[in-house]
């Protein structure tokens, strides 16, 4: 599903423009200052004012009762289902959601428990489909205990659920006794993008977290959050899985300093997701997915070169980039400039042409007809 080049082999030049992931930013020398700055304690023991004043904030953000600060994300995932489910439980999710994709099965190994995929387009199923996918409960099936949602849909091309339909997913949910979860990786994304706050898109979920290792430019770190109760459960899970910290505040204060200066600006990367997209859908064969977001998928299988050649091609020009679901995915953040987009649409003409010549040249002149 996932195919991106050697970061470091031998004879590659060094990676200049880095569109793998958000993942890839590093901490900025302001953000270093505060985190050498941050007052500390003992995390696991609830002594460290810095991780503690974050939790209190992401809680009030999205509002909910308590929260928790994760090494990561997928740990957030696996700790929140490991609370709401119980070995032989179901969760339903879409079929690319970050939870069933790219986590490993750690939600059958850790806690026993099955999804039910659904489908729809742009890694969004419609809550009708939700509907129906539900069951009476008896005995011979698995009981139904969890849906999720990944706000933005990373493998469906970064594009944010609307407010409608996590609504009404909610409504059906709770009629039916299911608690609701949301994957919140890029819920500020989706924020920025429309207008709506996160506490408005996570009203109704049981639990959502953020992530502060993408587009807000931090070096770790996920918060979670629910309710008191919830989240007296997930520190348990959190303490078996190792989560647990202990001067954590140097990290805590990395994703303060991200919630204050590095949010209103992922609107920049967005603007330069656009600006990609729209240079890319100006070049001959190449199909572009429209971001809502900061990520750009797009296919170059229809200009004459497989997407992991032209992968393969932009690494020895020094651009990283990955395919994802059979299609090149670029993603901006704050270390992608502007002057980058422009190099990188360079690099993706040259490189198609340079391809496609080779091609032309070895190919048969046309045959005349004989009258």
């Amino acid at each position: 599903m996932v195919y991106a080049p050697v970061l470091n082999e031998p004879g590659l030049p060094p990676i200049r423009i880095n569109l793998l992931s958000d993942t890839q930013t590093r901490p900025s020398a302001a953000m270093r200052q505060a985190m050498a700055a941050a007052e500390v304690g003992d995390e696991q023991m609830g002594d460290d004012p810095t991780v503690t004043s974050l939790c209190q904030r992401v809680a009030a953000l999205l509002g909910k009762e308590a929260a928790v600060f994760m090494p990561s994300g997928t740990m957030c995932n696996v700790a929140a289902t490991l609370v709401h489910c119980r070995p032989g439980d179901e969760i339903l999710a879409h079929d690319t959601a970050h939870l069933v994709a790219l986590e490993g099965g750690a939600h059958a190994a850790f806690g026993g428990v099955q999804v039910k995929p659904l489908h729809g387009a742009h890694g969004q199923f419609a809550p009708e489909l939700f509907r129906a996918a539900l069951r009476p409960a008896t005995r011979n099936q698995p009981r139904q205990t969890l849906v999720s949602v990944e706000q933005t849909a990373n493998l469906g091309g970064g594009a944010v659920w609307k407010l409608s339909a996590l609504e009404a997913i909610v409504e059906i949910a709770k009629a039916n006794g299911l608690a609701t979860h949301m994957d919140g990786a890029r819920l500020l994304n989706a924020c920025v993008a429309t207008g709506i706050s996160a506490r408005a898109m996570a009203a109704g979920w049981d639990s959502v977290w953020l992530d502060f290792s993408k587009g807000l430019g931090a070096p770790l770190g996920a918060v979670l959050a629910g309710s008191r109760g919830f989240i007296d459960e997930v520190w348990r899970w959190k303490q078996r899985l190792g989560g647990a910290m202990r001067q954590a505040g140097i990290c805590a204060a990395a994703c303060h300093y991200a919630l204050d200066h590095n949010v209103a600006r992922l609107a920049e990367d967005h603007g330069n997701a656009r600006a990609l997209a729209a240079g890319l859908a100006k070049i001959p064969g190449i199909d572009v997915q429209p971001p809502e977001t900061n990520m750009v998928f797009f296919d170059t299988g229809g200009a004459g070169l497989p997407s992991e050649a032209m992968v393969a091609a932009l690494r020895r020009r020094g651009i990283l980039a990955c395919v994802m679901a059979g299609r090149i995915r670029t993603c901006t953040h704050l270390d992608v400039s502007a002057a980058m987009i422009a190099e990188t649409l360079q690099a993706v003409g040259e490189i198609l042409q340079a391809a496609v010549e080779p091609a032309v040249l070895s190919s048969p002149a046309p045959r005349r007809s004989v009258s």
